[in-house]
């Protein structure tokens, strides 16, 4: 045997153990490639894993914020409603006391007269023109005139030119003014008119219930404002 022939096997095992050798490194190059793509994968995870965890906290301050404006709300809903009842309480207080206040004043004004229509005069004396004018225009003897007696006659407002003022006259007595008052139909289809005094508000009420007032008269219903 040459030493060609001998030297054949050495190289073929050499080939064989650089053929392993490649497998080798082939494995362990995809080996590294897994674990590189598995450390990649975890880290990946884990960046999921944190913001999931954010996620979750702000959902969580998120939910507190809502059970704190629930709460507020309640709260802010109960104040409205104690606000409403004490407004209301107020309102109705206040309601009261303007009809305790007009319900005065229509009593201070119960012996009140309103009289329209009388000329005014330079040298005008109310009281003496009402007495004048029960005499001539409502026909009371003179000796009950002379028997009625006032707290207050004047005209009512401003003198303005071309514009006759009404009087109003204050009675000492109420059946006085009644017996006066009672008179007011002879005073139908002439220019004078003759009224009870009444608080502003009231008027307003009257007019709104006069038209009811008149078409039950006009039915033969007795009524009365």
């Amino acid at each position: 045997m040459d030493n060609t022939d001998a030297l054949k096997p050495d190289t073929k095992r050499r080939k064989r153990d650089s053929a392993t050798d490649t497998d080798d490194l082939r494995t362990t190059e995809v080996e590294v490639s897994v674990l590189a793509s598995t450390n990649k994968k975890l880290d990946m995870l884990v960046t999921i894993h944190e913001e999931l965890n954010d996620m979750r906290k702000s959902l969580e301050f998120a939910h507190n914020q809502i059970e704190t404006l629930q709460l507020a709300n309640q709260e802010l809903q109960t104040s409205i409603t104690t606000l409403t009842q004490q407004m209301q309480n107020v309102t109705a207080g206040n309601k009261q006391m303007k009809e305790t206040i007009l319900d005065i004043q229509t009593r201070s004004m119960r012996d009140n007269l309103i009289f329209s229509g009388i000329p005014e005069t330079s040298s005008d004396n109310p009281e003496l023109q009402i007495q004048n004018f029960m005499r001539s225009q409502l026909k009371l003897p003179a000796d009950v005139v002379q028997n009625i007696t006032f707290h207050r006659v004047h005209r009512l407002g401003k003198q303005q030119q071309d514009k006759t003022r009404p009087i109003i006259a204050k009675f000492e007595h109420y059946q006085q003014k009644e017996l006066v008052k009672s008179k007011g139909k002879l005073l139908k289809d002439t220019h004078f008119g003759m009224n009870d005094q009444y608080p502003r508000e009231i008027n307003e009420r009257r007019k709104v219930l006069y038209p009811i007032l008149k078409e039950n008269r006009r039915k033969n219903i007795r009524a009365v404002l």
